[in-house]
C-alpha cells in the first residue's frame, strides 16, 4: 500500500446525497479525484447493502460498512456480519406491538413492515426515496435481521432503551430509530474494514452527518461534519464544512488537502 494514501468514508443520506437523494456532481468529481491519486474509497452508512447499490453503481465503490457496521463488504465480497439476535426481535416485535408502534426488518436484500401500512414509516422512507414495504408475518423466520427500523417518537424511545438492553437505538429521524446489537456501530464495522485494508485511524477521514456517526468520528483520525449536522456530531468534528447541496464534500475534502 502506497504510506501516502489515505481511506476515506462517506456515509450517504445528508452526506453524499442532498435532500433530494441525488448526489452532486462536484462530490462525484471529488470522489474521482481521490481514487485517481490512489486513495481508497469506501461507504459507511446505516442503508442496508440493497438501498446502497445505486450510490455504489454511480460512484464505482465495491467495499462498504452498511446497517451502520453489521454488515461489511470488501471488494465486493462480505467479510464480517453481526446479525440481530432471534430473540430479541422476538421480544421488540411484541413490546412494539402492544404501543402500537410499526418495525421494518431488514436483511442484506430486501425489507418488510411488521404492518401493512403505517404513515410514520411511509414518511421516514419518502425521505430515503424508499416506497413503504411490504408485510410478510415470516419474514424473520430463518433469516439473518441485520437492523431493525422503529418508528417512535423521541418521548416514547426511553421505554424501550429500559427494556432492551441488548439493543442499541440509534435516531436518524424524529419518528424513527435505527435497532442494532448492542455495542453494534460503524466504528466497529470499520475496524473489520480496516483490518483488511492495513489502514491506521489516523490516516482515515470519514464524511457524516447524524447521531449514528459518532462513533465513527472517535475512531477515525479525522472526522468531517457536514453542515447540517447536529451539534453533538458537530463537536467531535475535526472540520465543519458546508452541507450536501453547497458542495460540502468537495469542500471538506479541499481542507484536507487531499483533492
Amino acid at each position: 500500500m502506497n504510506s501516502t494514501a489515505k481511506l476515506i468514508l462517506f456515509d450517504v443520506d445528508g452526506t453524499l446525497l442532498d435532500r433530494h437523494n441525488r448526489i452532486p456532481p462536484s462530490a462525484k468529481q471529488a470522489v474521482m479525484a481521490l481514487k485517481n491519486a490512489g486513495h481508497t474509497v469506501a461507504l459507511a452508512s446505516g442503508r442496508s447493502p440493497f438501498m446502497l447499490e445505486q450510490v455504489r453503481q454511480e460512484l464505482q465503490l465495491d467495499s462498504y460498512v452498511s446497517f451502520n457496521g453489521q454488515y461489511v463488504a470488501h471488494q465486493g465480497t462480505l467479510i464480517h456480519s453481526n446479525p440481530i439476535n432471534p430473540e430479541a426481535i422476538h421480544k421488540l416485535s411484541a413490546f412494539a406491538a402492544i404501543q402500537e408502534h410499526a418495525l421494518v426488518f431488514l436483511d442484506h436484500a430486501q425489507m418488510s413492515c411488521s404492518q401493512t401500512y403505517h404513515p410514520h414509516v411511509d414518511l421516514c422512507l419518502k425521505s430515503l426515496g424508499v416506497t413503504h414495504p411490504s408485510h410478510h408475518a415470516s419474514f424473520c423466520e430463518d433469516r439473518a435481521i441485520y437492523q431493525t427500523m422503529l418508528f417512535c417518537t423521541v418521548e416514547e424511545e426511553a421505554s424501550y432503551r429500559e427494556q432492551f438492553e441488548m439493543l442499541n437505538f440509534v435516531r436518524w429521524h424524529p419518528l424513527s430509530m435505527d435497532v442494532l446489537p448492542a455495542g453494534g456501530s460503524k466504528a466497529e464495522g470499520i475496524i473489520q474494514l480496516v483490518a483488511r485494508l492495513g489502514f491506521q485511524p489516523e490516516d482515515i477521514y470519514a464524511f457524516g452527518d447524524n447521531y449514528n456517526d459518532i462513533e465513527m468520528f472517535q475512531y477515525v483520525g479525522c472526522g468531517i461534519a457536514m453542515g447540517n449536522a447536529p451539534e453533538a456530531l458537530k463537536q467531535l468534528a475535526s472540520h465543519v464544512t458546508l452541507s450536501a447541496e453547497q458542495e460540502g464534500i468537495w469542500h471538506g475534502l479541499q481542507w484536507t488537502g487531499l483533492i
